[in-house]
């Protein structure tokens, strides 16, 4: 259902994602809204790999919740609050995804709260 585009006039992605994935036959759409490292009881995970595994097993969840998985997620949006912070979470991403690739965009930003090192959105279809 998901195929990935990689158009040979354009650059080769400089990480493993996709350039672009287009979605056939879905019949849902899951949007993800930004989560951030807080674990279930609200208490926010200390440090970035820290706050990093919290993200991704809270995406993991709301899949679950949703009755799909990581093979699902076409997009991604993860917003740092530090830039030198993007190798370790590809690396984290990289653990919960395997050889799944998604289309993505990383932006280092100022969060709404200062204590939260990443958030990231995203979207998953069947």
């Amino acid at each position: 259902m998901l195929k990935l585009h990689a158009p040979s006039d354009m650059f080769i992605p400089i990480a493993p994602y996709a350039q672009a994935i287009e979605a056939s036959d879905a019949s849902r759409i899951l949007f993800i809204s930004g989560t951030m490292g807080l674990a279930p009881d609200g208490t926010l995970a200390e440090g970035f790999e820290a706050q990093c595994e919290c993200v991704w097993q809270n995406i993991a969840a709301t899949l679950k919740s949703a009755g799909m998985d990581f093979k699902h997620l076409a997009k991604l949006t993860v917003f740092l609050a530090n830039k030198d912070d993007w190798r370790t979470a590809a690396a984290i991403r990289q653990r919960y995804l395997r050889e799944h690739k998604v289309a993505m965009s990383v932006v280092q930003t100022s969060l709404i709260d200062p204590a939260w090192l990443l958030e990231i959105e995203a979207i998953a279809v069947a």
